[in-house]
C-alpha cells in the first residue's frame, strides 16, 4: 500500500513517546534485572534516570582508578553505551571494549554477523577480580541466549514466522519506542501490522540509530538518507537489533496486544493514541503539534526570553 503524505517538519520529542507514524514510502548466575530507564554518565558514573538510582561505575580513590564491585546495564541501551560502561567499570582506557569484541569468543546467531547489539542482556553483573571485558561481554551474552532460547520464546517466534534474531529485533524497537511498559504490546502490534500489510515500518529509531545519534528531532532530510536502518525508505525489519531490550520487551514482541493499529503518537506525557484510521492520526498528531507549540511559547515575563526562543 502506497500513499502520498506530506512530510511534517522538525517535531521535538522522542520517538520513545511519540510516534508520529505516516503512510507512504514505503560464574555466578546472581543476576538483577533491572529497571527501564536511560542513564545520563557523568564523570564519576551513572544516574538512572527514572529509578534515581545512583550506579558507581568508576570512581577516583588517591589519584587511581577503581574498579566497581558491579555493573548495571539498563533495558534499552545501545552496544556502543555497554561498550563505553563496560571501559569504565574495569577502569580501562577508552574503546578497550570494543577493541576486545574480535577475541571474546561471544556464541551470537548466525544472522548476528558478529555484531552484539540485541544479545547484551540488560542486567545488574557483579564483577570478579579478574574480569576482563571479554569474559563480562560473554556473561551479558550468555545470558541473553538462556532468555531468549527458552521454549516459550522459540514457540513464540515459530508462530509468528520468524526466528529468535527477528524478535529480538522487534523486541529492541518496542524498547525504544514504548512509552512504558503497557504500551509495549501495543507498540508491537503496530510493527506486525504494517509488515504484515506491506508497509515500512517508519521509526525514528531505528532511523537514528543507523545514523549513530540520539535526537529529539527528525527532519523531512533525515528520512531520505540512504542508509540500510532508514525504516522510512526500506521495508522490512532494520538489518540488526537497535538497542539490548529486557524481557517486557521481549514478550509484548512474542505475545503483542491484539488490535488493528497503523498508527500511534504520544499528545503528552500519559496521552498514547494508537489508531488504524490515518485521518484520526493526522487529529492526533495536530494536538500533538499544539501541545508542543503551547509549550514551546516564550514566557513573556522573562527578561532572558528571546523572539526567536523555542
Amino acid at each position: 500500500m502506497q500513499m502520498n503524505t506530506p512530510r511534517r517538519k522538525a517535531v521535538r520529542g522522542s520517538a520513545a513517546r511519540r510516534n508520529t507514524i505516516r503512510p507512504g514510502v514505503i560464574r555466578r548466575n546472581r543476576i538483577r534485572l533491572t529497571r527501564r530507564g536511560r542513564l545520563f554518565l557523568v564523570a564519576a558514573g551513572a544516574v538512572v534516570a527514572g529509578a534515581a538510582v545512583t550506579v558507581p561505575l568508576l570512581f577516583l580513590a588517591h589519584g587511581a582508578a577503581v574498579r566497581s564491585a558491579s555493573l548495571v546495564i539498563p533495558e534499552g541501551w545501545r552496544a556502543s553505551q555497554v561498550y563505553d560502561a563496560v571501559d569504565k567499570a574495569l577502569a580501562l582506557p577508552a574503546g578497550s571494549t570494543r577493541r576486545s569484541l574480535g577475541t571474546a569468543g561471544l556464541k551470537l546467531p548466525g544472522d548476528a554477523g558478529g555484531n552484539p547489539e540485541g544479545y547484551l542482556f540488560p542486567a545488574t553483573y557483579p564483577l570478579e577480580k579478574d574480569a576482563t571485558p571479554q569474559s563480562v561481554l560473554r556473561f551479558m551474552v550468555d545470558t541473553a541466549n538462556q532468555r531468549f532460547d527458552s521454549a516459550p520464546v522459540a514457540a513464540g517466534a515459530q508462530r509468528d514466522a520468524m526466528n529468535v534474531y527477528q524478535a529480538v529485533t522487534i523486541a529492541s524497537i518496542v524498547q525504544a519506542e514504548a512509552a512504558n511498559k503497557a504500551d509495549m504490546g501495543k507498540v508491537a502490534r503496530v510493527v506486525f501490522n504494517r509488515l504484515q500489510s506491506g508497509m515500512p515500518l517508519q521509526m525514528d529509531s531505528t532511523l537514528n540509530y543507523g545514523l549513530n545519534r540520539s535526537t529529539l528531532d527528525t527532519t523531512a532530510n533525515d528520512t531520505r538518507v540512504e542508509n540500510p536502518y532508514n525504516s522510512y525508505q526500506r521495508m522490512g525489519l532494520p538489518p540488526s537489533p537497535i538497542d539490548n531490550p529486557g524481557e517486557d520487551a521481549m514478550r509484548a514482541a512474542m505475545n503483542p496486544t491484539p488490535g488493528n493499529w497503523l498508527y500511534f503518537v504520544t499528545v503528552k506525557p500519559g496521552d498514547t493514541r494508537f489508531t488504524a484510521d490515518y485521518a484520526e492520526h493526522q487529529r492526533n498528531v495536530a494536538e500533538f503539534n499544539a501541545e508542543r507549540k503551547n509549550k514551546a511559547q516564550p514566557s513573556t515575563q522573562s527578561p532572558q526570553a528571546s523572539p526567536s526562543s523555542g
